[in-house]
């Protein structure tokens, strides 16, 4: 069994929470948090942010480390676990633009309640809860900065 490493984030700007939609046609069809896999020389934090970058334009920043989720899948015959680590992230703007040559066809920030229901996977809804919950904290004690 072979294992990847990716790195995500969920981006927060004024209470709202960035998602794309990604739509490869046959293998793939869903909305998603924004993540990739980490590249040779890269730390978990460069990854999160650069991956946050190109697959939606958002340019974000880190604030605190979440966790991990993980998941299997196969190629071929070959079983590969993924392990995703997730930041939360603040960004300065709704902007968001979807990198197409990745199949994102749509982006945008959502309410709690409406990216929660719009997500496909249930480990990437835990994880946004528990990024959700950090950032009521944050905020509550003043040191959320909404630019």
């Amino acid at each position: 069994m072979k294992e990847s490493i990716s790195c995500g984030g969920i981006v927060i700007y004024r209470g709202k929470i960035l998602c794309l939609y990604k739509n490869t046609g046959e293998r793939y069809k869903g909305w998603v948090l924004p993540k990739g896999t980490m590249e040779e020389g890269e730390t978990k934090e460069m990854t999160a942010v650069r991956e946050v970058k190109e697959e939606s334009g958002s340019t974000a920043e880190i604030i605190k480390y979440i966790g991990e989720t993980s998941y299997k899948f196969k190629v071929g015959n070959e079983e590969i676990t993924k392990y995703v680590h997730w930041f939360l992230m603040q960004t300065d703007s709704f902007y968001s633009k979807p990198q197409r040559e990745e199949f994102f066809l749509d982006s945008g920030f959502y309410k709690l309640h409406e990216a929660y229901h719009l997500l496909k996977y249930d480990n990437e809804r835990d994880i946004l809860e528990k990024a959700y919950d950090e950032y009521k904290k944050i905020k509550q004690s003043g040191q959320w900065n909404d630019k």
